[in-house]
């Protein structure tokens, strides 16, 4: 996920080691191609080199780094779709192409492939292969990531870059080339950047949804991941909106405390669940890419401890559902 490193490393520390260490595995190649695209002098180049490596991971016969092994390792036990890693590298690429978002759903689409895909990788590593747990976790991945957007504005701008949706500018009487020629806050900027943090909200109510579809000891750490972003933007308000001038940042001790809250609470489903609920259409081909290459997942492939950890998780689905059907 672009931009949050830090709330990474902190929450993959309420993970179960069977999922952190591939989750770690995945964020390293995550961050080495962020870095070889957006830093490097070729960017296409970049894409090819690090499509080759895909393929000899796929293939089988990964180079000889630790990164690619590790990541090899990853594919083969949780048969990693090869569509969500190439649609991670073409998000990069984006980055590189001058592209421009004119809609929300064209953000979206941005937001699926540098973000999303982080969410549904997740997912597989969890063992969570259902298409309703994946497209939740696809709308936490892209509510993350137009958290990242509203945050860094300014940043982006004067780096020439332009995530906000341009139409939206347009509706504001803002021309969006020459506000990036000279980008400056005022309240015009401030409401667009509210509009989407309420589109992110909207996506993280829908993720909520999905945390009861995971295994119970991996509920803490993306509960406390959602928690830590979307304070993001309870932050960036309370700056006035005002993310040209300024960065918001959750403080240490206010992480620590959404860690604590998350890992001390038992992560449930909403008071009122929905299990069926659309999906996003930018992350459409995500869900349908990583729950066609679904395993046979079943409790009798697992430890002692993560039978339990099903039928409990079973349990409550049911539950759930008979609720929701009463």
């Amino acid at each position: 996920m672009r931009g949050g490193s830090k709330t990474f490393f902190a929450a993959s520390m309420l993970l179960p080691a069977r999922v952190r260490e591939p989750a770690r595995a995945l964020y390293a190649f995550c961050r080495l191609a962020d870095d070889q695209i957006d830093e490097g002098e070729d960017p296409q180049g970049a894409v090819g080199e690090l499509q080759r490596r895909l393929d000899a991971i796929y293939d089988g016969r990964p180079q000889n780094v630790g990164v690619d092994a590790a990541l090899a390792a990853v594919v083969h036990r949780f048969q990693m779709p090869r569509e969500l890693l190439d649609a991670l590298l073409e998000g990069f690429y984006w980055d590189t192409t001058a592209r421009r978002y004119e809609t929300l759903h064209d953000v979206q689409t941005y937001g699926a492939r540098v973000a999303g895909t982080v969410g549904a990788m997740m997912a597989v590593v969890m063992g969570v292969r259902s298409e309703a747990a994946l497209a939740r976790a696809c709308d936490l991945g892209v509510a993350m990531q137009l958290t990242n957007i509203a945050r860094d504005v300014g940043e982006d701008a004067r780096r020439g870059r332009l995530y906000l949706p341009r139409q939206w500018l347009r509706e504001e009487g803002i021309d969006p080339e020459a506000w990036l020629q000279q980008p400056v806050f005022d309240s015009r900027i401030g409401s667009i950047v509210q509009r989407l943090l309420r589109a992110a909200d909207e996506l993280y109510a829908k993720a909520d949804h999905g945390i009861v579809e995971l295994p119970r000891d991996c509920r803490p750490a993306i509960h406390a991941a959602r928690l830590v972003y979307a304070e993001i933007g309870r932050q960036i308000e309370r700056l006035g909106l005002d993310s040209v001038a300024q960065r918001a940042v959750v403080s240490k001790q206010r992480k620590l405390a959404l860690l604590a809250r998350a890992s001390g609470a038992a992560v449930m489903a909403p008071a009122a669940p929905r299990l069926s609920l659309p999906v996003l259409p930018a992350v459409q081909f995500l869900v349908d890419a990583a729950a066609i290459a679904a395993p046979a997942i079943g409790p009798h492939s697992r430890s002692l401890d993560d039978r339990i950890g099903w039928v409990i998780a079973l349990s409550e689905r049911q539950a759930l559902q008979q609720s929701v059907a009463r």
